[in-house]
C-alpha cells in the first residue's frame, strides 16, 4: 500500500459514528478546557525564564511573536475542527490531507506536545508543591536523577519526583471517571486561577519600576548575571540580547500557549461542535493572550530581569513578590496556590487530548486495540489512560523540567506547520466542501503561521532539535514495522482490484 494513503471526510465522519465517546461539551466548557490547558506553567515559569535569560522586559513582545503563530494557526485548526469534529486533532486532519505517513508523523509529534507536556507541568506542580509545604519533602525525593545542589554545604542528588507521580494518578483516575466530571472540576480550577492572575496584575502594577522597563531589550553589552552556583552568565551570543533574545523568548514562553489546540482533541465529546470548536479554540486563545502580556508587563516591571537568573527559579513569581513587593506575603502564598491549581488544569487537559489522540490511531490500526478500549460504564478510553500515566509518569520522575519542556515546544510547533499546510491543501484538494467556519486570507494566514513556527523551531537549541529528531526516527521505526501492517485503511486499500489484476484475465 502507499504510505501517502488518505482517508476521505466522509470515511472519517462515519468511523466516529462507530465507536463513539459521548458528546457532553459546549461551547463554555471548551474555552474553559482551553484556559485550563494553556495558563500553567508557560506563564508562572516560562516567563522568568525567557525575560532572565533572552528577552528581558521584550518578554512581553516575545508573548505576542508567540502569539501571533498561535493566532494563524488556531484559525487553520478551527477551519478543520468545524469541518473534522473528531478526536484527534492534528493527527486526524493530516490523515485526509496529508496522508497516513504523514499523519503518523504528526500523530507521535504530538506526543512530545501531550505527554512530555504533561510530564513537563508535573515536575513544576511537585516544585510548587514542596514550597507550599515549606520544604519539607526530602530533595531526593522531588527531584530527578539528573538534577543536584548544594544546600547547607551539602551535596544532595535527586532521585525520583514523588510528588509529580501522585498528581499524575489522581488526574488520570478522574480522566477515567469521565470527561463531563473531568470538565466541571476543570472549570472551578481555571475560575480560581485566572482570579488570583489578575489579583497579581492588579496589585503588582502600583510596584513597577520604570527603570526595570529600560532598556526594554537586553543590550549586547549587559552586564554579566550571577547563577546559583555564583558562576557568570552572558548576554552576548545573539540568541541571548535585542530581537535575537526576543525571538528566543518566543520560542520559550511558546510553551506557554500550549494547549488551546487541545481543545481540538475533545472534539467528539461536544454537543454542536461545528459551532462550538472555532469558539472554544480562537476563545481561550484570545483570553490569555491579553493576561499573559499583562501578566509578564508587571512581572519584569515588579523585578529587574538579571534576578530571575539567581532567585526564584520555579517560584519566580512568589519570589518578586516576597521580595519586591512589600506587606503582600499573603498574595504570594495565594499565587503559589493558584499555581498549583493552575499546573493541575493542564496536566488533566494534556492527559485527555493525548489519550484522544492515541483513541483516534488505535480505532485507525495504527496503535493496538488497547488504546481505543472503552470503559462499559464512563465510555472513556481508560486502559490508554493507565497505559499514559505509566509512560508521563516515567519522564516526570526521572527528568528535569527544561529537558522535557523544551521537547514539548518542538512537538507542538511541528503540528501546528502540518495543520497549516494542511488547510491549504484541502482547500485545494475539494474547493467545495462546507466548512462552518473557514480560515481568512488563505494562503496568507497558513504561510504566515508556517514561517513563525519554523522560525521559532529554528531558534530552540539545537540539542533539543537533535532531541525531537530521534523521537521522530524511533516514530518511523514503529511506523513501518507494525503500523504500516496493521493499518486498517492500508489493508483496505490493498484489498481491492488493481488494474493489473483484470489485464491477467482472460
Amino acid at each position: 500500500m502507499s504510505v501517502f494513503v488518505k482517508k476521505s471526510i466522509s470515511q472519517l465522519l462515519a468511523s466516529s459514528e462507530e465507536k463513539s465517546l459521548k458528546r457532553t461539551l459546549g461551547a463554555g466548557s471548551l474555552v474553559a478546557l482551553g484556559i485550563g490547558a494553556i495558563i500553567g506553567a508557560g506563564l508562572f515559569v516560562r516567563t522568568a525564564d525567557a525575560a532572565g535569560s533572552h528577552a528581558g522586559s521584550a518578554v512581553t513582545i516575545s508573548f505576542i511573536i508567540a502569539a501571533i503563530g498561535c493566532a494563524f494557526a488556531g484559525l487553520c485548526y478551527a477551519e478543520f475542527a468545524s469541518i473534522i469534529p473528531i478526536a484527534g486533532s492534528a493527527y486526524t486532519y493530516a490523515y485526509a490531507t496529508m496522508g497516513e505517513i504523514i499523519a503518523w508523523i504528526i500523530g507521535w509529534a504530538l506526543v512530545l506536545e501531550y505527554a512530555l507536556g504533561a510530564a513537563t507541568v508535573s515536575i513544576s506542580w511537585s516544585e510548587y508543591a514542596n514550597k507550599l509545604l515549606g520544604g519539607r519533602i526530602p530533595y531526593e525525593w522531588c527531584h530527578s536523577p539528573m538534577q543536584s545542589e548544594i544546600m547547607n554545604g551539602v551535596h544532595h542528588y535527586g532521585i525520583i519526583n514523588v510528588p509529580a507521580l501522585v498528581i499524575l494518578l489522581l488526574l488520570s483516575a478522574l480522566l477515567i471517571k469521565g470527561t463531563q466530571e473531568s470538565a466541571t472540576v476543570n472549570a472551578i480550577i481555571v475560575t480560581l486561577k485566572v482570579a488570583i492572575v489578575l489579583v497579581f496584575i492588579a496589585i503588582g502594577w502600583s510596584f513597577i519600576k520604570a527603570a526595570n522597563h529600560t532598556p526594554y531589550m537586553i543590550p549586547a553589552n549587559a552586564a554579566p548575571a550571577t547563577l546559583p552556583d555564583g558562576s557568570q552568565y552572558s548576554y552576548a551570543d545573539f540568541f541571548n540580547h535585542g530581537w535575537g533574545g526576543v525571538l528566543r523568548g518566543a520560542g520559550i514562553v511558546f510553551f506557554a500557549f500550549i494547549g488551546f489546540d487541545a481543545v481540538s482533541t475533545a472534539a467528539q465529546e461536544a454537543k454542536n461542535p461545528k459551532k462550538d470548536m472555532p469558539i472554544g479554540i480562537l476563545g481561550s486563545l484570545a483570553i490569555c493572550t491579553i493576561l499573559y502580556i499583562l501578566f509578564s508587563w508587571v512581572l519584569t516591571g515588579v523585578a529587574p530581569y538579571q534576578d530571575f537568573m539567581h532567585a526564584g527559579k520555579e517560584a519566580s513569581v512568589a519570589y518578586a513578590i516576597s521580595t519586591y513587593m512589600t506587606g503582600y506575603g499573603w498574595l504570594a502564598t495565594l499565587v503559589t496556590i493558584a499555581i498549583l491549581l493552575g499546573f493541575s488544569s493542564v496536566i488533566l487537559v494534556m492527559l485527555l487530548g493525548q489519550s484522544r489522540v492515541f483513541y483516534t490511531m488505535s480505532t485507525d490500526g495504527l496503535l493496538p486495540k488497547v488504546f481505543s478500549n472503552l470503559h462499559p460504564k464512563f465510555k472513556t478510553p481508560y486502559k490508554s489512560n493507565m497505559i499514559l500515566f505509566v509512560f508521563v509518569g516515567l519522564f516526570a520522575a526521572f527528568l528535569p523540567e527544561s529537558v522535557a519542556g523544551d521537547l514539548t515546544s518542538v512537538g507542538t510547533l511541528f503540528a501546528f506547520v502540518v495543520v497549516c499546510i494542511g488547510v491549504m491543501v484541502l482547500r485545494k484538494k475539494d474547493p467545495n466542501l462546507v466548512r462552518p467556519f473557514r480560515t481568512p486570507l488563505v494562503p496568507l494566514v497558513p504561510i504566515l503561521g508556517i514561517i513563525i513556527c519554523t522560525l521559532m523551531i529554528i531558534s530552540l537549541p539545537g540539542r533539543t532539535q537533535l532531541s525531537a529528531l530521534a523521537w521522530m526516527a524511533v516514530g518511523l521505526i514503529i511506523y513501518f514495522t507494525y503500523s504500516r501492517k496493521k493499518s486498517k485503511l492500508g489493508s483496505a486499500a490493498d484489498a481491492l482490484p488493481r488494474a493489473s489484476d483484470f489485464e491477467k484475465q482472460p
